[in-house]
């Protein structure tokens, strides 16, 4: 089992992470909304996710953190 965690207070929406994933498991949360003002990402399904953290290595805040169980 994979867990992800975003630290949302951190993220600028680049949506870089959305575009790495393989899976196309990310999304740009639209409903939420961070203290800079920026749509976080968010992922859509999180028993699909295969860990491969393509998402937390291009991303430039390092605002994604993957922990395989």
């Amino acid at each position: 089992m994979v867990k992800i965690t975003f630290r949302s207070d951190r993220c600028k929406g680049c949506g870089l992470c959305v575009s790495a994933c393989p899976k196309k498991l990310l999304v740009l949360d639209r409903e939420r909304i961070n203290a800079q003002g920026h749509h976080t990402a968010a992922i859509t399904d999180m028993a699909a996710c295969v860990g491969c953290a393509s998402c937390a290595t291009v991303c430039p805040d390092c605002v994604i953190r993957i922990e395989k169980e």
